[in-house]
């Protein structure tokens, strides 16, 4: 960034932290409905009746801060963050603070899991200016909505070295009447410096040496925390796209001892997960992050983009190692998700939040001398509080009540203790004071030994404590469900379900997948303008698709192809991606924009350069062009995946481990292409055995299509000659293993199949 402005902004941050004004409290009315009512987002609508006069993003806003010469405070966030809910209930919801940004500012709140685009064009500013970066985001904008000022969370008052939002207001309001055109001019080379910055990214166009995988991989065994698992320290995050390029990293060349370690840092990391607290031992799934480095006390959202992809990478882990608690740890995934996170008409919903209601705790223990609740307990119970982790933590005592006699296997098992079991440091707030995170402390055969019992017997006592305590939980306040349905986590589910159905041969997450996809075909697909839109709740949004809603979605129906091998999926695929490349590929330096250009308030277009929770959209699209261009034998897409991965060069030459997921598409590309073909009808019990054979194997760079004799083989034959001509053999489904379409002799028999492979 270019030093003059970058001083001018530290010069108003300066003035905006540097002294304390306070407000006077301005009288208001106790209830508000204000514009946020009327959208669909819930969290929008979490903010419907704050006594701020909150705006959605749009030009009703914007010709309001144009026609007044007012800055724009533009709030992000979503609904199942939980300092977003802090700094709501702290300032939102104050009377007072409202004041100040009802007289001062045009006030604008965004959910980032709905305008991804807008997200991503402020938070480069704020990293870019602070450092750092995280949700809430707080940006304030000049009425042309470039920014000039950002950060994240700000506590009501001074606090912790970090201003009161109260005296940031002032200080912005002071400042912008002060000399608002100099601010205007600060903002609008910001956004001149951001777009060069974008367009220098984007400028080479030459092919990536496949060395740059083995720096990856250097850097990721740098920050390898052996012990522990995961990659450097606290906080710690599952980061799937990481773990996939391991096991790809892998499967180059086994035997070596880079590829060994590769798949150890993956493996001990996916154990280190399922012990630890951030899964969900009673309910399935995986909580957000880790706030230590033991995955020990989680930041308790659950998210479905981490679900789809933990389950992946678990089910990779089972193939290559057959060990089956990698099976059941992806069953436990796959399982919650089809219970607690899925629409009665097949979609998946987006989240559930770190917090939860609770009684407070005096009320819940007032009980008589028998162990009963007291019977004027009901009628004296105080208004439900919320506080994170509430639905999930147990006391000592809770625990022992309900198990009985298994209480004392369950407690040493999974480290329950009479004061809490949250490690020191990792619980600031003392929030889990006396509450117990569930952790597998030992292993059941550690567990086995200790009480002088078989592991079968220990396996069973556990199973069955863990159904009584879930059949209590289910009692209590649940948390906020965010029941949004997004295109492209839920393409990324799609993928997990699709995935499951061939590595677990499980008819019943086939069934899942196919029955969200049709959701998404039904309710986020307009057939007649062949787009798809980025959310449904209560009826579809009127919001576009993003390049990651196309990505993910296209992979999902690549997966479900493979899974099912129904053609009417793999036209969809084609279908969506030929919108995708019209709509979002930049024809000139390669690579996806994240936003198709056509909305001006998006003051960036922007291509991701980093996968992180959510893989890039062109790191998918570019392995789901790679797969496209095979099945199709159409060179333009091997073309377009090769020009996708240079574009990225500058990344990946300087920060490889910057985009894992991206390097999985270069080791695919810089493969011979590997595609294994089954001849004989779907169904026949003899082609599933030979299918379920090529299921057992780790193949990341192969491709598996049926040559069904009927429409399917006809449909793929069109474009690729040597299928055509493959049939079963002697009357019986065969496997062609081939490179590149240049085949072995085909085989019959599952074992044969097996040397093969």
């Amino acid at each position: 960034m270019a030093a003059d402005f970058r001083f001018g902004i530290l010069a108003l941050m300066w003035l905006v932290t540097s002294s304390r004004i306070v407000a006077e409290p301005t009288p208001g009315v106790s209830e508000h409905t204000n514009r946020l009512a009327h959208e669909k987002s819930p969290y929008l609508l979490q903010h419907a009746h704050n006594p701020v006069d909150w705006y959605p993003w749009g030009e009703e806003a914007f010709a309001k801060a144009r026609r007044e010469n007012k800055p724009i405070f533009l709030s992000i966030g979503y609904s199942t963050c939980h300092w977003c809910h802090v700094m709501a209930h702290e300032s939102f919801e104050s009377e007072e603070v409202a004041a100040i940004m009802n007289r001062e500012f045009v006030n604008i709140k965004v959910d980032r899991e709905e305008r991804p685009d807008v997200d991503r064009v402020y938070m480069t500013f704020v990293q870019a200016t602070t450092g750092g970066g995280g949700w809430p985001m707080s940006v304030w904008l000049t009425p042309d909505l470039k920014p000039f000022v950002g950060g994240t969370y700000f506590p009501p008052e001074d606090r912790y070295g970090q201003p009161g939002f109260k005296n940031v207001l002032e200080r912005i309001a002071a400042a912008w009447k002060q000399d608002h055109e100099k601010i205007a001019g600060q903002g609008t080379k910001i956004i001149d410096a951001l777009r060069e910055a974008q367009t220098a990214k984007s400028s080479a166009v030459e092919k990536i040496d496949t060395k740059i995988l083995d720096a990856a991989y250097e850097q990721f065994s740098r920050s390898f925390d052996a012990r522990d698992g995961g990659f450097g320290s606290a906080p710690k995050f599952p980061h799937p796209v990481t773990l996939n390029f391991l096991s790809r990293f892998y499967a180059r060349d086994p035997s070596s001892a880079a590829g060994k370690h590769a798949l150890e840092m993956d493996l001990v990391t996916l154990r280190k997960m399922t012990a630890g607290g951030m899964h969900d031992h009673l309910g399935g799934g995986f909580h957000r992050y880790s706030v230590d480095r033991y995955w020990h006390v989680p930041h308790f959202e659950k998210m479905l983009y981490d679900q789809a992809q933990l389950a992946a990478a678990y089910l990779d882990a089972f193939q290559i190692t057959q060990d089956r608690q990698f099976e059941s740890i992806a069953r436990d995934v796959l399982d919650y998700v089809a219970r607690d996170m899925t629409s009665k008409e097949g979609g998946f919903f987006s989240a559930e939040d770190a917090d939860s209601p609770v009684p407070v705790a005096a009320v819940y223990d007032r009980q008589d001398e028998s162990g009963k609740e007291s019977a004027d307990v009901g009628a004296h119970r105080t208004p439900l509080q919320k506080k994170e982790g509430a639905f999930y933590v147990w006391t000592k005592k809770e625990i022992d009540a309900a198990l009985g006699n298994a209480a004392e296997i369950f407690d040493f098992h999974y480290g329950v203790q009479s004061h809490g079991n949250a490690p020191e440091g990792s619980d600031p707030q003392d929030e889990f004071r006396g509450k117990n995170i569930l952790i597998e402390r030992h292993a059941v055969a550690e567990t086995a030994q200790h009480f002088r019992k078989s592991e079968q017997e220990v396996a069973n006592s556990l199973a069955r404590s863990r159904e009584k305590l879930l059949t209590l939980r289910a009692k209590r306040p649940r948390p906020h469900l965010d029941d949004k349905i997004i295109a492209a986590w839920n393409g990324l589910m799609i993928s997990a379900y699709a995935r499951a159905a061939q590595v677990l041969e499980e008819p019943r997450y086939l069934e899942i997948a196919t029955r969200a996809t049709k959701f998404v075909r039904a309710n986020l697909y307009d057939a007649s303008r062949k787009m798809l839109f980025r959310t449904y709740r209560d009826g579809r949004s009127d919001i576009e698709g993003f390049a990651d809603d196309y990505a993910f979605v296209i992979q999902g129906l690549l997966d479900l192809y493979e899974a099912s091998f129904d053609i009417e999926w793999l036209n969809f695929a084609i279908e969506l991606q030929e919108m995708q490349d019209r709509l979002f590929f930049d024809e000139k330096s390669g690579g996806y924009f994240s936003t198709s250009g056509k909305d001006i308030s998006v003051v960036l277009r922007m291509k991701d350069d980093n996968d992180s929770a959510e893989p890039a959209a062109s790191s998918v699209a570019a392995l789901n062009l790679l797969r496209l261009a095979q099945i199709r034998g159409e060179k333009r897409w091997q073309e377009r995946a090769e020009k996708t991965i240079a574009a990225f060069q500058a990344t990946l030459s300087r920060f490889p481990s910057a985009m894992p997921q991206m390097l999985v598409a270069l080791d695919f590309s810089s493969s011979k292409p590997r595609q294994i073909v089954i001849a004989g009808k779907k169904d026949a019990p003899e082609t599933k055995a030979l299918l379920a054979e090529v299921h057992l194997h780790f193949l990341p760079k192969t491709i598996i299509l049926l040559a069904d004799g009927a429409d399917g083989q006809k449909y793929l034959g069109e474009k690729i000659e040597a299928i055509r001509a493959m049939s079963m053999i002697d009357g019986k489904p065969a496997a062609y293993v081939c490179e590149n379409f240049t085949c072995k002799a085909p085989v019959t028999d599952p074992k044969a199949l097996r040397d093969l492979l």
